[in-house]
């Protein structure tokens, strides 16, 4: 009989350990979303470096989770973006080792999103001898997200902004119209509105 109270123990604290996390990681999402989307840029390098320390405390707490590997890897990307420069080389490259633990421990985590924004990093980060980018790999890995979440915000924007940076603008357009009909996600209206936005403008260049 032990046996099964240690059972029914385990399946009751089950939920609240995914519960957890899903509130530690819903922390840090809403906490992005302000800092890239609603704060000065100048002060946005700060708190990304916070929020990277939040982080890694989450991938530390769950080390076999995928879902705060790739929270990780988003918070790191953005704080090289907005940090600038050849210091900006070594976030990335860190970025990319966490995408990567991640998607070998459940590539299909979060709709896909290690693959988004995995192959973001490959088309925006220089290339040999500097860095790791490479077209290529950017095109297999989004197309990839896009297999997995076809109708996702974020996957049909970085395709879409790809196939700008690769000069097929005409080609990216019914991807970032995408976007702006694409499902809301209601426990982050910041981050859809602002990707929203993102994709309009995107559009709106390819107007001129």
């Amino acid at each position: 009989m032990k046996w099964i109270t240690l059972l029914l123990v385990l399946m009751t604290a089950l939920p609240a350990v995914a519960s957890e996390l899903d509130t530690d990681l819903l922390e840090i999402q809403h906490r992005w979303a302000q800092i890239r989307y609603q704060m000065e840029e100048d002060k946005r390098e700060q708190a990304f470096e916070k929020l990277a320390e939040q982080a890694s405390e989450l991938v530390a707490a769950y080390p076999d989770r995928a879902e705060p590997l790739i929270w990780e890897g988003i918070v790191l990307s953005t704080w090289a973006g907005a940090k600038g420069g050849f210091g900006a080389l070594g976030l990335v490259k860190d970025a990319r080792k966490s995408l990567e633990k991640a998607m070998q421990i459940d590539p299909a985590a979060l709709e896909g999103s290690a693959y988004t924004s995995l192959g973001s990093l490959y088309y925006q980060v220089p290339g040999w001898p500097l860095g790791f980018g490479n077209d290529d790999k950017a095109r297999e890995l989004l197309i990839k997200a896009l297999e997995i979440n076809p109708d996702g915000m974020d996957p049909n924007y970085f395709y879409g902004d790809f196939l700008i940076d690769q000069g097929k603008e005409e080609r990216a357009r019914p991807y970032l119209e995408r976007v702006l009909v694409a499902p809301a996600r209601p426990e982050r209206p910041v981050a859809d509105a602002g990707r929203r936005e993102e994709a309009k403008a995107k559009l709106m260049t390819l107007e001129d």
